[in-house]
């Protein structure tokens, strides 16, 4: 003889320990946070905060301006460097 089903009581149960876990996850998630804070941590993220300007890209002219002043620097230098040794 086939068992009756019993559905709604096992939704019940099911959905009452799905809210309590969640309840419990929360209050992990606020002691991690907590504990991060006391080590001197932060929230976990890396990188750029969030809302901050997005960094441009350099333009090929400006990447040629800068290796030339860089070149112009290091030749300065090594010609000093000639005189001083």
């Amino acid at each position: 003889m086939p068992r009756p089903k019993k559905t709604l009581q096992n939704n019940d149960l099911l959905e009452a320990a799905l809210a309590g876990l969640q309840l419990r996850r929360q209050q992990l998630d606020e002691q991690i946070q907590e504990v991060r804070a006391l080590l001197g941590k932060n929230n976990g993220r890396r990188g750029r905060p969030p809302g901050a300007p997005k960094q441009g890209r350099l333009s090929v002219a400006a990447r040629k301006r800068i290796a030339a002043a860089q070149k112009r620097r290091w030749a300065e230098y090594r010609k000093s460097a000639a005189k001083a040794g």
